[in-house]
Order: C-alpha cells, then structure tokens, then sequence
C-alpha cells in the first residue's frame, strides 16, 4: 500500500510513525513534511492546503491512501479534492469538516442528535456580547467560532478579560460564541467513522494551559497522556453511544457523512459528560500517547473507514 500523508505537525510524525510500521505499507510520503516525518517517509513540498495539488501529487505517486492531518486543509476541503479524483482518503469532506470549523454549527448538530453539551449564545455584535456574558455569569466561558489552532478559548472570572477576547473575535470579523461553564476533569476520545459506524480508540487527557498549576493562556496543547486509570469504567461505551453514533447519524441524515476521525472533547461533569467541543482529526498532542498504544496496524484500519 502507498500512504500519502499530509501535515507537517507532530500529529502527523505520530502518524507517519504508525504508519511506517504497518507491514502493508510498502511506500510512505508526505507533504509538505518536517524533518521527524522525513526520516520515516519521503517529502515532498506541496502547500497541504492546496486540494488540486495535494490530488495531483496523490495521483502522480499512484497512492492507495492520502490521510490528512490537520484541520485546516480539511476545512479547505482537501480531501474533496482527492476524493474527486478517485482516491481514498481518510478524513472528512469540507462541509462535514465544519463539526470543527464552526462551534456554532457543531452546537447545532449537537442539539438536532440531543447530545448533551454546555448551553450556549451565538454572538455577532457587542451587545449580545454583553448580554451572554451576564446570562451565563463567571467563569465566562468565550470561543471563537472559527478555527484558532486551539488558541481561540478563554475561560477567565474576569469580566474585563472575556469582554477583550469576545470583542477581539469581533472585530477580526468573526463569531463569538458564549458557553455556560462545565466543571470537571477533561477528556479526549478519538472515534474513527466510515460515515456510519463508529470505533473508538483509548482515551486521553491533554493539558492545555501555558503554565503549571493549570494556570495561563490556552495553547494547542502542552502534552498529553494514556490511559486514564481514573476514567470511569464504560466511559467509552457511554460516548459511543450518548453523543459519536448520534453525531454521525445526525451528519449522514443532512447528506453530509463524517469520514475520518471524530475528536470527541468531553467534561466529565457532576452532571455527567458533556461535550465541549468536536474536532474533525486527530488531536496533537493526544494522538502521541494514543498511536503509541495502538497495536493494530494502522494503514488498514485508516482505509477501512476511507
């Protein structure tokens, strides 16, 4: 099997290191690639948010498998593009994509498949701004709608502080979207779909903050870790059921199936788990401590979904 993989994170070097471990796979690439990857696949420098070049490279390389990584290339709709031209790809198409590239559309779905989530106010102007805030009261929970890299959150008890981030988003030309707050520890589950049927992998919890003790800025994640010894038992089975099937109904009942890997972030709430936001990938860092332990080869089971 040739495995074109794109992205040039350590997501994608989590991958790349699967992948180069699968005995079907006779020839792994990678564009655009890092160094890491390098080391394990040949490079090849095409802009990964590039769908017509990303599906010339696949077809000039005669691949049996692109797997796209990020987020971004798959808003783009990369995978559409390969996927016009006659080749598996693993991961979701740009509208179905929009589960991440939009909070408020993913809320949206949520509520039409009566997933359990945080209540929430789509903001477009200060006023309503304004207005959310006071309603959901401290901790003041504020998201950009759109794609941030993970850096678009700010839970702070500070009014002054969710007013600055919320009106940033604003007049960036964005939506903002306000959350009642959910207590409780956070985790990550990743769910592999075909469009139908759901698998999930092992959960993992990742840390967010910039500094110890849980405090400073979010990032796209300072590290993560698996397994959770304190998870509850039938946590997973409980997600499958209760919020990824009902998700993935829901998408394949718009027309827009979900192929590819559904990041489900949790809170494991006093009220009992409660989605905080979906991600259309893999999510970094998790997906080293989660790849780490899968004994499966991946390379097939990627292409069974695809």
């Amino acid at each position: 099997m040739i495995v074109l993989l794109i992205g040039s994170g350590a997501r994608e070097h989590a991958l790349a290191r699967s992948l180069s471990r699968d005995p079907a796979v006779t020839a792994l690439h990678a564009a655009p690639g890092n160094p890491g990857i390098g080391e394990l696949a040949t490079l090849h420098a095409v802009d990964a948010l590039d769908g017509e070049a990303v599906a010339e490279l696949a077809t000039s390389l005669e691949a049996d498998l692109v797997v796209v990584g990020p987020e971004a290339p798959l808003v783009a709709g990369v995978a559409d593009a390969v996927r016009a031209a006659g080749i598996p790809v693993f991961g979701p198409s740009g509208e179905a994509a929009m589960l991440e590239g939009s909070k408020a559309f993913a809320k949206e779905v949520m509520a039409a498949a009566n997933v359990p989530t945080a209540q929430a106010r789509v903001c477009h102007t200060e006023s309503e701004l304004t207005a959310a805030l006071h309603e959901f009261g401290a901790p003041y929970v504020v998201k950009d709608d759109g794609l941030a890299a993970g850096k678009g959150v700010v839970v702070t008890d500070e009014l002054e502080a969710a007013l600055d981030h919320g009106s940033a988003v604003l007049a960036a030309g964005g939506t903002v979207v306000v959350e009642d707050f959910l207590d409780g520890p956070e985790v990550s589950l990743f769910c592999l779909c075909d469009g139908e049927t759901v698998v999930p992998l092992q959960p993992a919890q990742d840390f967010k903050r910039a500094h110890d003790a849980d405090a400073g800025p979010n990032t796209g994640g300072m590290g993560a870790y698996s397994p959770l010894p304190w998870a509850p038992p039938g946590l997973v089975a409980e997600v499958v059921e209760h919020v990824a099937q009902p998700t993935i109904d829901e998408m394949a009942r718009r027309g827009t199936p979900f192929v590819g890997v559904l990041y489900c972030g949790l809170a494991l709430t006093s009220k009992g788990v409660r989605v905080v936001e979906f991600n259309a990938r893999f999510g970094d860092p998790e997906t080293q401590a989660v790849l780490a332990r899968l004994t499966t080869p991946l390379a097939g089971v990627l292409l069974a979904a695809a």
